[in-house]
């Protein structure tokens, strides 16, 4: 069962109002099941929104936010807890550490940075959490046509590119996600091709 999610998204938001539909409904999704939101910590852009949706409806939400960002004063003052890092590599373990299943929204180079980094470790073995793609409107559509060409070329080994759950529907998204139950021993064996 999933006590903690961590999202992952931008620091800029684009006014769609198809996103803007998902992320309230992936807010009433975690709160109706008692799933607490572990977010980067940002008062501002998608991580804003989805933060200060998660708390109007009565949910908890911890962000985890270096001390260089708050000082910027781009941290959220509104949030249940607020956890400052010493640095961004600090952060995004904290974040991976205190989630048990991670959520990819819309965002640019910082959430396709984190969405890999906590990929790859799945790949390796170091965690066992499911991972998820909220893919609104298409919007990662051209990353998954891009993985599909990586396991043609064979950088990519097909197995490894269905450990991502891709949806579009924030309630069939965490549904799926509850049902994954891979060891981090048996994604590793798995990918080594010894099972």
């Amino acid at each position: 069962m999933m006590k903690s999610l961590c999202v992952y998204c931008g620091a800029n938001f684009n006014g769609d109002p198809l996103l803007l539909k998902a992320i309230e409904d992936l807010a009433l999704c975690m709160v109706d099941q008692n799933i607490q939101l572990v977010y980067g910590g940002g008062s501002v852009g998608v991580m804003g929104v989805i933060a200060d949706e998660v708390m109007r409806l009565g949910g908890h939400v911890t962000g985890v936010i270096p001390q260089f960002l708050m000082d910027k004063e781009v941290g959220h003052l509104g949030i249940t807890e607020m956890v400052i890092t010493s640095n961004m590599h600090e952060r995004k373990q904290k974040m991976a550490d205190l989630a048990d299943g991670f959520i990819v929204l819309p965002g640019g180079f910082g959430t396709l940075e984190e969405f890999f980094e906590v990929l790859t470790w799945l790949q390796l073995g170091l965690h066992g959490k499911p991972i998820g793609v909220l893919n609104v409107g298409g919007y990662y559509d051209h990353l998954f046509a891009q993985m599909e060409v990586m396991v043609a070329h064979r950088f990519l080994k097909k197995s490894n590119k269905e450990l991502v759950f891709n949806e579009a529907n924030p309630q069939q998204l965490i549904s799926k996600m509850m049902g994954f139950s891979a060891t981090p021993d048996e994604v590793w064996f798995k990918d080594r091709n010894l099972t």
